[in-house]
């Protein structure tokens, strides 16, 4: 029986479960190593996501006959140049009208209260439980709505705290695009030449998912926020900067985020006049729906190829596991997972395979 595959499975799931428990039961040995990798996690992953970002662009100044080192310094040069005009022009308008949406804050609060209590007096009968949790909600909505600029300012505090971590992204970005292409090597030397072909190619699958997720997340989020500033701009709806960044923000959450972003743009254009808030949702079902239908089926292409019903499940499993975080990062990671399963299956096959055809000859 020992022989036996599903026996050997199940003894492999037993001991890995066994090493999990040893280690939650022991997870205070672990807690330096916690603490320092949380430390460095945004600034890894910040860097990260400019490596995949970037790396297109060396390559094609190494193409062009630049040495490496100047590439990468026209990259940084550039960055720093992209980020001097987004906070010259884009970032003070944004900052005005972020000010002034804030300082809204108090009228939408009164018209929405006022709306709610005409509703009140004006409703038909109810049942009582709903007339009663009706209420109850209305009675606590004036001062939810008064604490809303306390969250933003406490948001913003944590912000800039966070953003003190960034000096430390420049210098993991310069060694990822100097480096980064001697890491794969360098993990399969440690195996035989057969088991190292395998580990090679698995890296590579697992870099292409990611670049490919990344960098086609990027363009397809540009797109939707150009195309709901463009949108908000025509129909003459205040804000129509901030409320464009909100939706390409936003637009990286897979599924939920074109939802979510619609939500302050109908309540923006709401309390700025009622019909533009059926224009506001108009223009935002047309920027999803190009993207959906034009921007995403050739930029995305079928690198990821997941079920959108895999998109939901998974979404809504991390936004109550991981909050925020889960929502950002499941899909990547899934995409990952599912490379790295269907590389060991297709290995697994092929090794089979031969074995058949060895056995035939």
């Amino acid at each position: 029986m020992t022989q036996k595959k599903w026996f050997q499975g199940l003894v492999a799931a037993v001991l890995t479960f066994t090493l999990i428990l040893l280690i939650a039961k022991v997870n205070f040995i672990f807690q330096p190593l916690f603490t320092y990798i949380s430390a460095i996690a945004f600034p890894m992953i910040a860097a990260g996501l400019l490596f995949y970002i970037t790396k297109p662009l060396v390559l094609l100044l190494e193409k062009i006959r630049f040495p490496k080192w100047v590439a990468i310094l026209t990259i940084f040069l550039l960055l720093i140049g992209l980020g001097y005009l987004v906070y010259e022009y884009a970032g003070s308008i944004v900052q005005n009208q972020y000010q002034s949406l804030v300082n809204n804050i108090p009228a939408i609060t009164n018209q929405l209260t006022e709306l709610v209590d005409y509703w009140q007096n004006n409703h038909s009968s109810l049942p009582d439980e709903v007339d009663n949790s009706i209420q109850n909600y209305a009675s606590d909505l004036q001062s939810k709505l008064q604490d809303i600029p306390g969250y933003l300012i406490g948001f913003i505090s944590s912000l800039v705290s966070f953003l003190f971590t960034l000096v430390l992204v420049p210098f993991f970005l310069f060694f990822m695009l100097k480096d980064g292409d001697k890491l794969i090597p360098f993990v399969t030397k440690f195996f035989d030449k057969k088991k190292g072909a395998s580990v090679k190619k698995l890296l590579e699958e697992i870099n292409h998912t990611l670049a490919s997720f990344i960098q086609g997340q990027l363009i397809v989020s540009l797109c939707v926020g150009t195309m709901l500033f463009i949108g908000y701009w025509i129909i003459g709806l205040e804000y129509a900067l901030t409320l464009a960044v909100i939706g390409l923000v936003f637009n990286v959450i897979p599924f939920l985020g074109p939802y979510l972003a619609a939500v302050p743009a109908i309540l923006v254009a709401f309390f700025q006049e009622p019909k533009l808030a059926i224009l506001a949702a108009i223009v935002m079902l047309i920027a999803q729906q190009i993207e959906g239908n034009l921007i995403s089926p050739n930029v995305m292409g079928k690198a990821l190829s997941i079920h959108p019903l895999t998109v939901i499940t998974l979404i809504l499993a991390a936004g109550s596991v991981a909050g925020f975080l889960g929502l950002l990062f499941v899909i990547p990671f899934y995409a990952v997972c599912k490379t790295i399963i269907t590389h060991f299956y297709n290995e697994w096959v092929n090794s089979r395979m031969n074995k058949e055809s060895a056995q035939a000859e």
